[in-house]
């Protein structure tokens, strides 16, 4: 049993605070590997679709629900996960989900049809969900002052690097295990970083101090399952639009309409229940948290889908392997590394309207790559779009860290953990419904139209769930303008009123 971060006491005045433990350092390496291989599984899957799709002859749903559910999942147990941690203990619940994200990243690998496969992937989603929680209260937890600040900024970097080199490595290991097969091994390359993992967490990650029993009701089953069973029913007719025929699925719409409102209902009166919500409604009464969410959610729509229909377009409908593919996404993750950094530092000196200059630098990259499919012929285009996603990654990094920091900028630090859980959780969702909604336009068009017309309207969908996070952003720039010049400029009614004294 490891001791733990806070067993050490000081022996320097009753009340000294605790000694840091001796091997933090090893404890968080073992923590940014971990995190590493949940977030590596959402790029690196990209370049592995058309592999996927020849090798289990894949319904194009499948394909969707491949990324969705993995996403899905993740978001929606993400605040749960993280309260369970702080109950019963961050190192039980960081263990477990190492255990099943690594057992089903074997069953991902050894899927024999792509059912399998989907249901791999859920489950695989469910343990990425118990770990990423247990990181950052774990980072808490073992560092103070300026070591925590830098275990953040590893943990942060370690977010980068995980998506710039998913696609790249991706594409490697493709090409060395062969187009037929190759795709296993993204998820193979999972098994021995979560065995070294477990073995290691095991024998440094601290136990919580404060860790005892944990009630069902503290999780929010309920408010779990209705808004799971809802967004399920949002994305249903837009993920299955080619495999159900006839106009009755889109009445699941209405399902889901009911089923969210019934969520919204129901977290809403978790206070008077006395049971902690899984969804603060609280939070949204303020007006830079619930604005910063509804951007986050679009944003992650539309940049996300990208990587899907372009991986599909570039491989299996230009023939470029898979090497070339990731190759050719790659720079939008650079772009976004390398800019998120800066951004996060000169958000305090530009505020919303640096998040209004990133989107239209992606707006205008997503348009130069449509352009670029149109004028560079064949697989020429692969490099072509190098140039224009590298703009719209830069534009990425200037959006994703600067709208966390705005959005939680009036936010309590009470509710902070609460408040960024859910702004993750609107994520994955928008990771979801934008794969759900760019994919059913895609794979429409593409029985019809062909690939080229097929990528085209796809990008147009994705630049769409992207434009409206902008109009959102001008509109929050906007109304603080007009604050204030309402606080520098008293109105006329309040001029009269300072008048009427002087009139008498």
């Amino acid at each position: 049993m490891p001791e733990s971060a806070t067993s050490k006491e000081g022996v320097a005045g009753g009340g000294a605070a605790p000694a840091p433990d001796p091997r933090r350092w090893q404890a968080l390496g073992v923590c940014l590997v971990a995190g590493f291989m949940t977030l590596l599984d959402i790029s690196i899957v990209n370049v592995a679709l058309p592999s996927i799709r020849n090798g289990l002859r894949s319904p194009e749903s499948d394909l969707q629900w491949v990324l969705s559910g993995y996403s899905l999942v993740f978001g929606l147990l993400l605040i749960p996960a993280g309260r369970l941690g702080d109950a019963r203990g961050r190192r039980e619940v960081f263990l477990a989900g190492l255990a099943v994200f690594t057992l089903a990243s074997a069953a991902c690998g050894a899927a024999p049809t792509s059912f399998w496969l989907v249901i791999a992937r859920v489950i695989q989603g469910v343990g990425g969900a118990l770990i990423s929680p247990q990181i950052s209260a774990l980072i808490q937890q073992m560092f103070s002052g300026q070591e925590r600040g830098r275990a953040f900024g590893m943990f942060s970097t370690v977010v980068g690097i995980s998506t710039a080199v998913g696609p790249l490595l991706g594409g490697l290991l493709i090409q060395a295990a062969g187009p037929a097969e190759g795709w296993r091994w993204v998820f193979y390359v999972n098994l021995p970083l979560g065995v070294v993992c477990f073995l290691l967490a095991r024998r440094l990650l601290p136990d919580t101090p404060s860790a005892g029993r944990v009630r069902p009701r503290d999780l929010d089953p309920i408010g779990v399952l209705l808004l799971g069973a809802g967004l399920l029913a949002l994305l249903l007719p837009l993920v299955q639009e080619q495999q159900w025929p006839g106009n009755e699925k889109w009445l699941l719409l209405v399902v889901a309409a009911a089923l969210l409102a019934a969520f919204v209902g129901w977290e809403s009166g978790c206070g008077r229940r006395g049971t902690a919500p899984v969804l603060d409604v609280s939070l949204f009464r303020l007006h830079s948290y619930w604005l910063g969410c509804l951007l986050s959610l679009l944003y992650f729509a539309g940049f996300t889908s990208i990587f899907f229909i372009s991986t599909l377009y570039l491989q299996a409908g230009l023939h470029c392997t898979a090497l070339e593919a990731g190759l050719a996404i790659t720079p939008f993750a650079l772009g976004a590394a390398a800019a998120a950094g800066p951004g996060g530092r000169m958000v305090g000196r530009y505020g919303r309207p640096l998040v209004v200059v990133g989107l239209s630098m992606v707006v205008v990259g997503l348009g130069a790559t449509a352009f670029a499919v149109h004028v560079v012929p064949g697989r020429g285009v692969a490099w072509a779009m190098a140039a224009p996603l590298l703009l719209a990654g830069v534009g990425s990094g200037l959006v994703i860290a600067p709208n966390l920091t705005l959005t939680l900028s009036q936010v309590p630090v009470v509710g902070g953990g609460s408040a960024g859980g859910t702004l993750q959780t609107g994520q994955r969702v928008g990771s979801a419904i934008g794969i759900a909604a760019v994919g059913s336009v895609f794979f429409a068009q593409l029985a019809s139209e062909g690939w080229t017309t097929a990528f085209d309207l796809g990008l147009v969908v994705s630049v769409a769930f992207v434009m409206g996070a902008l109009v959102v952003a001008l509109a929050d720039v906007a109304a603080s303008r007009r604050a204030r010049r309402h606080m520098s400029h008293p109105s006329d009614r309040e001029r009269g009123r300072d008048e009427q004294p002087d009139r008498q």
